[in-house]
C-alpha cells in the first residue's frame, strides 16, 4: 500500500491562536501513523508564482489513513482549536508512488 501525503498551505494570522492547534494536532496525527516531515522552515520559490506562506507536510501510511485522521474525534477538536487563527488554511492528501 503507498504511502499518502498531507500538504498544508497556512498563513498564520493569530500566532497565540494557532499554538493551541499545534499543541494538539501531533498527537492525532502520530496516533494515525502521521510523521511531520516539514513544518515551516525556510523556503525558497523555483518556478512559477505559487508564494506560500507557510507549508507544512506529513507522511501517513496510507490514503486511508490519513483521512481516518482527518475525520477522528481527536482532529475534530484541534480543527476547533484553529478557527480564526489563520487566513488562509488549504490542505490536500495525495497517494505517493
Amino acid at each position: 500500500m503507498p504511502a499518502a501525503y498531507l500538504i498544508v498551505e497556512s498563513n498564520i494570522s493569530d500566532p497565540e491562536a494557532f499554538k493551541r492547534y499545534m499543541a494538539a494536532a501531533p498527537a492525532v496525527a502520530q496516533e494515525f501513523g502521521g510523521e511531520y516531515l516539514v513544518r515551516g522552515g525556510r523556503m525558497q520559490v523555483q518556478e512559477g508564482d505559487w508564494k506560500p506562506p507557510r507549508l507544512t507536510v506529513l507522511r501517513y501510511p496510507s490514503f486511508e489513513a490519513a483521512q481516518a485522521m482527518y475525520d477522528s474525534p481527536g482532529y475534530v477538536a484541534a480543527r476547533a482549536l484553529r478557527q480564526g487563527a489563520t487566513v488562509c488554511f488549504n490542505m490536500v492528501v495525495v497517494e505517493g508512488v
